[in-house]
């Protein structure tokens, strides 16, 4: 009685290995994409005193206008890219929806959208769930992950319809380079595709400058953008993001979101709108607490003999396991039993993660530190060589900022 599309549709790869976490006594997760900061106390303040003043209630299904005011600001401040906030910006309960939103009011059944692997675990399905059919497009390390326009070229048929874009990248930490996204856009434009850009890692991207695909030549109308408040201001729980985009993508949006989702909640729209207005202060000391851990984990992966692909962006390291001789799901399942370390198996990814492991370093320099550790000496038992990690992971120069860790 059940509809075949969700029927066949598997469980999330993430989700099945988070899930373990709640079962085990002493695990130390790597594995999901969540920041350890809790968010700025001002946000919360924000949140608290709304509810005392009586902010209880629904908001236009478009969300608050000052808020998509300043969303549009934001956009506009930062890329040089104009949105109307009454008309072109849409306010998600969280990305996810946003992503869910554009799949729905973009495809035909039949339609095809191209996804580059590795990638994020939702895009796949959402498509799958509007009707569409997936195509992979394979990236791989000694690219850097980077998406190729002559790809997209190849991959073209007469049902191609969208182009996800995910970058910084999850579960790769990858960036990509302007030039490759000018050539791109190029593509998109010549056999008039819809991007589909998730940058909701944007602030975090560590080495270059990240580059909004709406703001390339000829990309603005044809883009739908989503964006979030979830990894940069740490607010994963209050599922808060939005869409901007051109009329047309966002009225249709809104109408579906009308019907199921009515509004985002209020109290996450007026953190949100905090988090925009006095936020950055408090973003910029997580972002470079991410990108000293960053350094410190990529290295500690090398000294202990995983090859560490070097993220430029996102907070996911995604070291090479295949000289252990250990699937990804191998790795991962064995490592938790024996060491108690969670990491997410790169094939949950996508084929393109076969041989990878997903490891989040949005957790404590403690933690990070304890993991690798065990991670060490783990790899040494499969190599009988490689180093285990004896050092503190903790350096006098990584104590500024780490107040912001607090416990609720």
């Amino acid at each position: 009685m059940l509809n075949p599309a969700v029927r066949d549709l598997p469980p999330s790869g993430i989700r099945r290995f988070f899930d373990l976490v709640t079962e085990v006594k002493g695990i130390i997760s790597l594995g999901v994409g969540e920041p350890d900061f809790v968010t700025p106390w001002h946000i919360r303040e924000a949140c608290v005193y709304s509810l005392e003043k009586g902010y209880t209630m629904y908001t236009s299904n478009h969300g608050m206008l000052e808020l998509r005011e300043e969303i549009a600001r934001d956009i506009r401040d930062t890329y040089k890219v104009d949105y109307n906030p009454r008309s072109e910006v849409l306010v998600t309960v969280g990305v996810s929806e946003g992503l869910d939103l554009a799949m729905r009011t973009l495809l035909r059944p039949g339609d095809e959208v191209m996804i580059p692997q590795p990638s994020y675990v939702s895009y796949a399905p959402c498509v799958i769930l509007a009707g569409g059919r997936p195509v992979y497009l394979k990236t791989s390390v000694e690219d850097g992950f980077q998406l190729a326009a002559e790809q997209v070229e190849k991959a073209i048929t007469p049902r191609a319809r969208i182009l996800v874009l995910s970058y910084p990248n999850n579960p790769t930490g990858a960036t990509i380079d302007r030039k490759n996204l000018l050539e791109i856009a190029e593509v998109a434009a010549a056999h008039n595709l819809v991007v589909i850009s998730d940058e909701v890692y944007d602030k975090l991207t560590y080495v270059g400058e990240h580059t909004c695909v709406s703001s390339l030549p000829g990309m603005r109308e044809r883009t739908v953008l989503l964006n979030g408040f979830s990894k940069a201001y740490a607010m994963t729980g209050w599922r808060v993001g939005y869409a901007a985009g051109n009329g047309d993508f966002i009225s249709a949006m809104t109408k579906i979101h009308q019907y199921t989702m009515l509004c985002a909640p209020i109290t996450a729209q007026l953190a949100a709108l905090e988090a925009l207005k006095n936020g950055r202060r408090e973003m910029r000391k997580m972002i470079d607490m991410y990108n000293r851990r960053r350094r410190l984990v990529v290295d500690a992966f090398r000294e202990i003999g995983l090859p560490c692909f070097e993220p430029r962006g996102a907070f996911y390291a995604f070291p090479d396991i295949r000289s252990t001789g250990l699937t990804s799901e191998e790795f991962a399942v064995q490592l938790l039993n024996e060491e108690k370390v969670l990491v997410v198996p790169g094939n949950a990814f996508g084929e393109q993660g076969e041989g990878f492991v997903r490891c989040a370093y949005a957790a404590s320099l403690e933690d990070l530190g304890e993991a690798l550790k065990r991670m060490g000496s783990f790899v040494k038992r499969r190599l009988g060589r490689g180093k285990v990690l004896t050092a503190s992971f903790r350096k006098p120069e990584q104590d500024e900022g780490e107040g912001m860790r607090q416990t609720v």
